[in-house]
């Protein structure tokens, strides 16, 4: 399914689907880690997500859809780092994500990315895809482990 036919850069009409995605991931993948409800249904919500994605703005610019017919998932690309990448829960493990990160490495030359530390899946899922550790490590908002990987082939 790494159909690269499907993948395009995102619009503004994509802004409510990508926040969707965006914010579902979060809550499903990251609250187990932190319990912190103000955060994760308060500051974090689809309305001011999708105001991320304005016309002309940084982050509409930086991201591509998976865009089969329904947006699955999502990618942002900031010169050579993957800011972030998400496949809706539902659509998780059917290559959608392997497409965006071979579109990403392929297509737009990205080599590396922060992953969340506790995030053994996803990190697995990098390391499938070429990726390695390299041991870099630092805390982001003062209370969020990341590790770096990059990828074997850059």
């Amino acid at each position: 399914m790494n159909d690269l036919t499907h993948i395009r850069p995102a619009t503004t009409e994509d802004a409510g689907r990508i926040a969707e995605i965006i914010v579902t991931n979060y809550r499903v993948n990251f609250y187990k880690f932190f319990n912190n409800d103000e955060f994760y249904f308060g500051e974090l919500n689809v309305l001011d997500t999708a105001a991320e994605y304005t016309e002309d703005s940084q982050e509409l610019r930086e991201t591509y859809v998976y865009d089969d017919g329904v947006i699955k998932g999502i990618i942002r690309i900031s010169s050579s780092e993957i800011v972030k990448l998400y496949v809706e829960p539902q659509f998780q493990s059917c290559g959608i994500g392997a497409a965006l990160l071979d579109f990403a490495i392929n297509e737009q030359g990205a080599s590396w990315l922060w992953a969340l530390e506790y995030n053994e899946r996803g990190i697995a899922f990098y390391k499938r895809h070429g990726f390695e550790l390299t041991g870099e490590k630092m805390i982001e908002d003062e209370w969020v482990p990341l590790v770096k990987l990059r990828h074997n082939g850059n």
